[in-house]
């Protein structure tokens, strides 16, 4: 998109303060924070959206954009972030980025448009900046919400943003612990839909019949045990979202049914000739390879190119360890929200060499671990190193676990050696009483 501007020359005879508040004006006529941008990256005007967003520019002094958004000293390309100024003066159309800039409220995610202005020789004169900033509402799954700053999920949010609005099917793929529910739940909350019900469906363990029951819903005398008429999920879901967690897992003889409520949003509940309809927007999610499923034979190829239509890649912890001491102040703020705890840098750089095989959710379990093992309200090297050491020493002795009852003394023994013998801690770790350790160890 380009703006085309005549007698430029002329424009900028005119006294600098007059050109500043003439596109002052102009930019407010826009609905969003919008400042006009040179092609040398400074800033000569705002309008009024943006000074309630992000505060007035001064004026003063020269005012360039990657000084006032990221309080950097050169350009964005050059401080080795993608630059959308520099992409539309190569492209000359308009550009879009996802970037994090300061503001009164701190660092947040704001969406970036920028539109060159032509002049009549075709030349680039100015840039109108857009700034939308992105607001990821917190998924209403425990007290967890999206937090992080590293590229990886920048991109995660940038791809939740641009597909959010819209109807599309959204395939979540990420390795177990990553927050696909939490992601799934922050397109949901992101969308027109998000005043309707988001229904989730953990697809993994599922029997033929419980699947389509759960999903469908039955009627009674539908099957041995359906003693009363059951709502499915599919219909709770109209006007919403359904979230199916763990496609992957969903049996093949079922596969085509799930393909033809996809395609023509009809289902009957098992039991029923009724053909019932639901209006809802679907969002799967697997750790599995579904395409080398389906080049096995074990996932309907039809089926794939209907449940990913676009694709989201959620990173796993190690390929954002940026995020470490961001995720780390977050989740200990939601494990107790006192702000009591507070960790040291060399506990965080313990943490980032770490290899968190369980993602964000190991994450979370170390730290509730440190709360435990603390004894004072700062988190060390030493409570860290001590966390560690007690999936170690439980990983290189799970070998010699053989049934339930032994894995479990196996197991609390372990934790006790950990603790030096401290029962209140060792039921504290694993999540029980110290009266049920107690019974448990006799």
């Amino acid at each position: 998109m380009t703006i085309m501007l005549t007698k430029m020359e002329s424009v900028m005879q005119i006294n600098l303060n007059d050109i500043n508040n003439d596109f002052a004006t102009m930019l407010n006529a826009y609905d969003c924070p919008a400042i006009l941008v040179t092609p040398k990256y400074q800033i000569l005007a705002s309008n009024q959206r943006y000074i309630e967003n992000f505060g007035a520019i001064d004026q003063g002094q020269p005012a360039y954009c990657y000084k006032v958004s990221h309080n950097n000293e050169v350009p964005c390309d050059q401080a080795g972030e993608a630059c959308p100024l520099y992409a539309a003066s190569i492209s000359r159309r308009k550009e879009r980025v996802l970037h994090i800039h300061h503001s009164p409220r701190g660092k947040e995610h704001v969406d970036i448009e920028i539109l060159p202005i032509l002049d009549d020789k075709g030349e680039i004169k100015f840039f109108v900046e857009l700034l939308k900033s992105v607001t990821l509402a917190k998924p209403k799954i425990g007290n967890n919400e999206m937090v992080g700053a590293s590229p990886a999920f920048n991109q995660l949010v940038e791809n939740i943003t641009r597909v959010a609005p819209t109807e599309a099917s959204v395939l979540l793929v990420g390795d177990t612990g990553t927050g696909k529910e939490i992601a799934a739940s922050a397109i949901h909350l992101a969308s027109h839909r998000k005043t309707q019900p988001m229904v989730i469906l953990e697809c993994s363990g599922l029997t033929e019949t419980l699947f389509e029951s759960e999903l469908f819903g039955h009627i009674k005398g539908a099957f041995t045990g359906a003693t009363y008429n059951k709502h499915g999920l599919v219909e709770v879901a109209n006007g919403g979202t359904l979230f199916l967690d763990e496609i992957g897992d969903v049996p093949y003889e079922l596969q085509i049914k799930l393909l033809r409520l996809i395609e023509t949003g009809t289902y009957r509940s098992v039991g029923s000739r009724e053909t019932k309809r639901s209006d809802f927007r679907l969002i799967c999610a697997t750790h599995q390879d579904i395409f080398s499923m389906v080049e096995r034979g074990e996932f309907r190829r039809d089926l794939y190119y209907r449940i990913n239509v676009f694709p989201i890649h959620i990173p796993s912890l190690n390929n954002r360890k940026d995020d470490i001491a961001l995720l780390t102040t977050a989740i200990l703020q939601r494990i107790d929200d006192s702000g009591r705890y507070s960790v040291t840098d060399s506990a965080i750089s313990l943490l980032k060499n770490h290899d968190f095989k369980g993602n964000i959710r190991e994450l979370r379990n170390i730290l509730s671990r440190a709360l435990v093992l603390a004894n004072t309200q700062i988190i060390d090297e030493n409570v860290i190193k001590s966390c560690l050491e007690i999936d170690r020493k439980i990983e290189n002795n799970s070998k010699y676990m053989i049934d339930l009852k032994s894995n479990e003394q196996r197991y609390l023994q372990r934790l006790l050696e950990c603790v030096n013998g401290d029962k209140d801690k060792a039921a504290a770790l694993a999540g029980i009483s110290t009266r049920s350790l107690y019974r448990k160890l006799q």
